[in-house]
């Protein structure tokens, strides 16, 4: 299970998508119900939809975080 506390990106932070100059804001780790994997819901601030990414791919070096 995911722990809140263990993902690089804590709820809160600002990010920027490296590849699209999209900006979304972190809001929880959570879990894939199907697998368990830890996954990150996030929030896009231009369109505040709500996403869900893997961990993993969230961490790769797709989006950088933003200093407020």
């Amino acid at each position: 299970m995911a722990d809140p506390d263990a993902g690089l990106f804590k709820p809160g932070t600002q990010l920027k998508h490296v590849k699209t100059g999209g900006f979304y804001k972190v809001v929880f780790l959570a879990n894939v119900e199907a697998t368990l994997e830890p996954a990150y819901v996030y929030e896009s601030l231009q369109s505040h939809d709500f996403w869900i990414r893997p961990q993993a791919e969230m961490e790769d070096g797709r989006f950088e975080r933003i200093e407020q």
